[in-house]
C-alpha cells in the first residue's frame, strides 16, 4: 500500500480534481455541507437521551432500544450492513459484581495495622473468580513503567512475582518538572493507570496499588471510590491466554504515607522515582485482603453501517462514537436516577447519522469506504472499540484512519475546535487544513497532562496502529470569547458530567456548534475518501512504529 503514497501538499492541491477524465464531475468543497441538519441532529438526540431509553446502559432495555433505532436510522439513510448482512457486531462481555472485605490488614517489622476500604483504598480484580492477598510482600516500584524508548524499567533488578507493587500514577516527567524525562508534562500511555495494571499483570505480580494524586491523576478520590464494591463490565476472557493480577486498584495519599512511614520511609522516596536510574525499594510489608466475584456473562453490540468505496472499496475509514451511557443509577438532589447521556455521547452517535447523511448526499461517491460504527461499553472501559479493534472486520492494515467522537458542541459555534493529543497524526494537519477554509482554526488541550488522547475509542484504534483524530468542543465561542466557553465547560463538568442531570434541553442547544464541527470532520473524511495517499503517524509518536509493522505484513 505504500507504493501509492504522495506529499500531504500535493494531495490538499489535488483534493478538488476528483477525476481527470474531461466528462468527470469535480467535487467542490461545499459537496455535502448541506446535507448537515441542526433540526435532524437535535431530534435524534432528543430520542437516544429519553427517559424511555434509560440510559442505554448495555445488557438492559435501554441497549436494546438503542440498537434498534440505530439500525433503522442506518437502513433509512442508504447505509449498507457493515458486517456482511448484519448491522451488528456481536460483543461477548462478563460483567464482574465484586464485593471486598472491608478492610486490608498491613503486617509490618514495627507493627501491624488496617486501613479502611473505600476510605483508605479502593480495589477491584479482573479475575472471574474470587481473589485475596494472604501476607503479600509490598514493594514500591516507582512509577511502574518498562520504556525500553525512554531507557526506562523500573521493574529491573527486582522480582514482583506473588507481590504487591505499589506504583505512581502519571509519568515520570511530570512530577520531575524535567521536559527530557518522556514527553515532560504530557502524558504519555506509560501514565496510564490501565498501563500500569497490564505492566504489574506481566511481570507476575499479585496486585497492583496506584498512589493516587489529585493533579497527576486529573481527577478527586472521590471519582474512584465510585469503583468500590461495583459492576464492571470486560470483554468475555474465556479461551483467551490472559494475564491479570489478582487485585488491582487505588490508594489515597495519606494511606500510602501511612505504609511508607511504617517501613521507615518518607516522601522523598517518591521523589526518588522521578530519577533516572530509580531501582524499586521492598518495604518489608505484608498485605492481606479479600474479594468475592460474581460473574455474568452476556452480549452487546456494536452497529456497524458502510458505504462502499466506487474505486477503492478495500479500503476503509471509519467515524467512530460510543452509544452507551450509565443506565439508572443513584438519584441526584432532585430524584432523578437516569443517566441520560444527552452530550456523552447521545450527540456524537447522533453525529454518525448525519455523517452518513452526508456522505450519501455527494454528486460523486466516495472512492474508499466509509464505515460508521457505534461501538458498546465505552463507559465501561473503552471495551466496544477494544473488541473491535482485536475482532476487526475490515483489515487493519489496509484501514486508512480512525475519526472518533466523543461529545459534540451543542451550543453556539466557535472559532475553534480542539485537538486532542497534539503532533500524533498527519490527521492532525487535515484538520488544520479544513478549519482554515471554513474561517476557523484548531487548538490544542489544555490538560495534556491528564492523558485525555488514551481515554477515548480512538485510543484502540491507536493501538493497532491505525492513524487516529480526536477532537473536543471549542471554547472559542463567537461573539462571546473564550471566558464563556470555559464557563460553559466548567458549568458541563460540575453540573451534568456523568449525572442525571445531562439532559437534552431543547430551550439551549442551538446545534450550531455541533454542525460546524460535524462538517470539519466530514471533510477530513471526505479528502480522505477521494486521496490515495495514506495518512501516517509523525515522528515521535508512540504508535508509529506499530503501523509500520502492520503494514509491512503480507496482505491476507
Amino acid at each position: 500500500m505504500r507504493s501509492y503514497f504522495v506529499p500531504l501538499s500535493l494531495a490538499a492541491a489535488t483534493f478538488l480534481a476528483v477525476g481527470c477524465g474531461e466528462n468527470k464531475p469535480v467535487l467542490k468543497d461545499e459537496d455535502g455541507l448541506a446535507a448537515f441538519s441542526a433540526d435532524s441532529l437535535g431530534k435524534n438526540i432528543e430520542v437516544l437521551a429519553s427517559d424511555s431509553f434509560l440510559g442505554r446502559m448495555p445488557f438492559t432495555k435501554g441497549e436494546d432500544l438503542t440498537i434498534d433505532f440505530l439500525q433503522k436510522k442506518f437502513a433509512a439513510v442508504g447505509l449498507e450492513p457493515g458486517n456482511g448482512d448484519s448491522y451488528l457486531q456481536d460483543v461477548p462481555l462478563v460483567n464482574i459484581k465484586t464485593t471486598a472485605a472491608p478492610d486490608m490488614q498491613v503486617n509490618t517489622a514495627k507493627g501491624n495495622f488496617k486501613l479502611k476500604g473505600l476510605e483508605d483504598y479502593v480495589i477491584w480484580t479482573n479475575k472471574t473468580d474470587s481473589v485475596s492477598l494472604n501476607n503479600s510482600d509490598l514493594v514500591f516500584a516507582g512509577y511502574g513503567v518498562v520504556a525500553p524508548e525512554y531507557n526506562w524499567n523500573d521493574y529491573e533488578g527486582i522480582d514482583v512475582k506473588g507481590k504487591v507493587v505499589l506504583v505512581l500514577v502519571n509519568d515520570p516527567g511530570y512530577n520531575s518538572g524535567d521536559s527530557t524525562l518522556f514527553k515532560g508534562k504530557t502524558m504519555t500511555y506509560y501514565g496510564r493507570w490501565t498501563y500500569k495494571f497490564e505492566e504489574a499483570a506481566r511481570q507476575g505480580a499479585r496486585g497492583c496499588l496506584i498512589i493516587h494524586n489529585t493533579q497527576a491523576a486529573s481527577y478527586p478520590f472521590a471519582v474512584v471510590q465510585n469503583n468500590w464494591n461495583g459492576s464492571r463490565l470486560r470483554l468475555d476472557p474465556r479461551g483467551k491466554d490472559e494475564q491479570h493480577a489478582d487485585v488491582i486498584g487505588w490508594i489515597s495519599g495519606p494511606a500510602a504515607n501511612k505504609l511508607l512511614t511504617a517501613a521507615g520511609y518518607d516522601s522523598t522516596l517518591l521523589a526518588k522515582a522521578d530519577q533516572r536510574g530509580f531501582k524499586a525499594v521492598p518495604l518489608n510489608e505484608q498485605l492481606t485482603t479479600s474479594i468475592s466475584v460474581q460473574a455474568d456473562y452476556n452480549k452487546s453490540h456494536n452497529v456497524i453501517g458502510k458505504i462502499t468505496g466506487a474505486k477503492r472499496p478495500n479500503e476503509y475509514i471509519i467515524y467512530t462514537a460510543h452509544w452507551d451511557h450509565l443506565g439508572v443509577g443513584k438519584a441526584d438532589e432532585k430524584g432523578d436516577s437516569i443517566y441520560n447521556g444527552a452530550m456523552d455521547n447521545a450527540s456524537a452517535t447522533a453525529g454518525l447519522i448525519e455523517i452518513a447523511r452526508a456522505f450519501k448526499s455527494l454528486p460523486t461517491p466516495p472512492e474508499r469506504t466509509i464505515i460508521l460504527l457505534a461501538v458498546t461499553a465505552e463507559e465501561q472501559g473503552l471495551l466496544g472499540s477494544e473488541y473491535y479493534a482485536q475482532n476487526p472486520i475490515y483489515p487493519v492494515a489496509q484501514t486508512v484512519a480512525n475519526i472518533n467522537m466523543d461529545v459534540l458542541n451543542p451550543f453556539g459555534k466557535t472559532a475553534d475546535i480542539i485537538v486532542v493529543g497534539r503532533g500524533q497524526s498527519d490527521l492532525e494537519d487535515y484538520l488544520q487544513e479544513a478549519a482554515t477554509k471554513a474561517g476557523r482554526h484548531i487548538s490544542y488541550e489544555t490538560h495534556p497532562e491528564a492523558g485525555y488522547y488514551y481515554r477515548s475509542d480512538h485510543f484502540n484504534f491507536a493501538k493497532v496502529g491505525i492513524p487516529a483524530l480526536y477532537t473536543e468542543r471549542g471554547i472559542d465561542v463567537v461573539g462571546k470569547g473564550k471566558e464563556y466557553g470555559e464557563q460553559l465547560d466548567k458549568e458541563y463538568n460540575d453540573q451534568r458530567y456523568h449525572r442525571p442531570a445531562d439532559n437534552y434541553d431543547a430551550a439551549t442547544w442551538t446545534m450550531e456548534g455541533a454542525i460546524d464541527d460535524l462538517q470539519l470532520l466530514f471533510q477530513v473524511g471526505k479528502r480522505l475518501a477521494f486521496e490515495t495517499r495514506l495518512p501516517e503517524w509523525k515522528k515521535g509518536s508512540e504508535f508509529k512504529a506499530i503501523r509500520d509493522k502492520s503494514l509491512a505484513q503480507p496482505a491476507q
